[in-house]
């Protein structure tokens, strides 16, 4: 039999070879696929973290989520951390002097930081609320139970029960720079719940006093608006930075939000998630007013600029001290106090236990006083 003779050129051996090279990482491909378990029925069998336990719950928010993937658009971000930011309702009832009752409502934000319902939002938010009802990016609506709250951060914990929800992966705050993409996301003027601004990291450790407390703040330039408070910050990766906690007031102020880091937040949120409260915090059992103006001094009847004691809690170690409502604080320890953001910052140089020498001024004579320092448990 007369055998054929094939003429292999190169354009011929070069169209082969690319052919064999193509199948065989085809093939590569699919067998990495199938040894990872992506080949069963087309589903991803890739495990998900299982939160039994409350250890386990705390052990999420004291570790900082891996979330190494690309940076994504503003829409992706949005899509992706809709469903963790959710809508706060409150009610509190008061009472006037005539003994009427009248239901007060306010609005906030908050952020889902665990599957089985645990929330992060502010203090502030629902501060003296008898009743809090948080609201789903799905519209199912549920009754918040407080876990725990703290006025220095601003941060409180809040349960609902439902499970199954889709909880925001925290990011790093510590290794964000000024110009970094901030997304926020939440609820501005409590009716406009979802809503999604975008600007930049305006600054870092930022110090703003807020209720006569001093923090240090994330600043930020996108847009804040009241009821964003307790609402999510998110970097371009889609990682929460920040909880939302005030906006610069003002009618000519614009593009000043401001959030607490989120690495602070977390860990205020472990502690009262494992204790109902932060462990260390001072007490003084007192409550102070600034009276900055002389309109505002004629209205409690004194004569001088001031922070005064308010009213001193019964059984505190305040009111054994003796002292009063009424009584101008003068000095803690060889500091002077002007200002209620002052006295905060001259006790935080103390811990619990200590006790503190505090320089009263009443009916124009001035004593001294020892405190001794209580650890603050809310009741």
């Amino acid at each position: 039999m007369r055998r054929r003779r094939f003429l292999i050129t190169a354009k011929s051996a070069a169209i082969v070879l690319t052919i064999c090279i193509t199948i065989s990482s085809m093939l590569g491909y699919a067998g990495g696929l199938a040894t990872a378990g992506y080949f069963s029925n087309g589903i991803d069998i890739t495990p998900q973290v299982s939160l039994n336990t409350k250890a386990d719950q705390t052990a999420l928010l004291t570790t900082t989520a891996s979330s190494a993937g690309s940076k994504l658009s503003t829409a992706e971000v949005a899509a992706l951390t809709a469903d963790s930011v959710v809508e706060i309702r409150t009610e509190t009832v008061t009472t006037d002097s005539w003994m009427q009752q009248y239901v007060t409502n306010g609005a906030g934000s908050g952020v889902i930081v665990s599957s089985d319902g645990y929330l992060v939002t502010n203090n502030h938010v629902i501060d003296g609320a008898n009743k809090i009802t948080v609201r789903l990016k799905n519209e199912k609506t549920y009754t918040a139970t407080l876990i725990g709250t703290d006025s220095k951060t601003d941060v409180a914990l809040l349960k609902i029960d439902a499970s199954g929800l889709t909880a925001a992966v925290l990011g790093d705050s510590e290794g964000l720079e000024v110009g970094d993409t901030a997304i926020a996301i939440g609820n501005p003027l409590g009716q406009l719940g979802g809503t999604v601004t975008q600007g930049i990291i305006s600054a870092l450790d930022r110090a703003l006093s807020i209720d006569g407390k001093t923090m240090s703040l994330l600043q930020t330039d996108a847009a804040i608006n009241p009821g964003n408070s307790g609402g999510g910050l998110f970097n371009d990766r889609g990682q929460l930075i920040g909880i939302v906690v005030a906006k610069s007031s003002g009618s000519d102020v614009e593009g000043l939000g401001f959030a607490i880091p989120i690495n602070v937040a977390k860990a205020v949120a472990s502690e009262l998630m494992e204790n109902g409260y932060v462990k260390g915090r001072i007490e003084t059992g007192m409550s102070f007013i600034d009276l900055t103006t002389a309109q505002k001094a004629l209205l409690y009847g004194v004569r001088q600029l001031g922070v005064y004691v308010q009213s001193v809690a019964s059984g505190s170690n305040a009111e054994s001290a003796g002292f009063r409502a009424g009584d101008m604080i003068v000095s803690v320890g060889d500091t002077k106090i002007t200002s209620t953001t002052g006295l905060s910052q001259a006790l935080e140089k103390y811990s619990v236990g200590d006790t503190v020498t505090i320089t009263v001024m009443r009916n124009g004579s001035t004593g001294q006083l020892p405190l001794t320092l209580q650890e603050h448990k809310p009741s």
